[in-house]
């Protein structure tokens, strides 16, 4: 299996979820005492693994589709169908990208939001969905170019 870059990215954050949480349990359970910071980490880390298992559902193919109803469509047909929903899909990512460059610049210029847990400006946490979304691109082509 190839080295890709999103999937070893995944992996990091998914663990570093996991070891967030083991150490707010940890603190909980043992301690008594829980550490704020922790669920804010893990919801923004969330959405980050979630940008980033969309590129990987694409490029494996898992995404929602109507299978039935593709197979009934002649071969032809099937790869009108996959390149449309591939530009859609790809829209649709675009919008969301243009949502948060539109937050981001809000952010930086007129609100200047701090997390609360840990002070951190709000805007990096959009800045990651940004910076993330190559791999949704990178998954829509390569599903494209495998079921074209």
């Amino acid at each position: 299996m190839k080295f890709r870059l999103s999937h070893w990215l995944t992996a990091m954050i998914f663990a570093a979820m996991a070891l967030v949480s083991f150490v707010n349990f940890l603190g909980r359970y043992l301690f008594g005492y829980s550490l704020a910071f922790t669920e804010e980490l893990t919801v923004n880390l969330f959405v980050w693994l979630t940008v980033l298992g969309t590129g990987i559902a694409f490029e494996r193919g898992g995404h929602l589709g109507m299978v039935t109803l593709n197979n009934l469509f002649p071969e032809r047909a099937r790869r009108v169908v996959v390149i449309v929903s591939a530009a859609l899909g790809a829209a649709l990512f675009v919008v969301v990208d243009v949502m948060m460059l539109k937050l981001i610049h809000q952010d930086v210029t007129l609100f200047h939001a701090t997390s609360d847990a840990l002070g951190l400006p709000v805007w990096i946490y959009y800045a990651g969905v940004v910076a993330l979304s190559p791999a949704v691109f990178v998954g829509i082509y390569r599903s494209t170019r495998a079921g074209a």
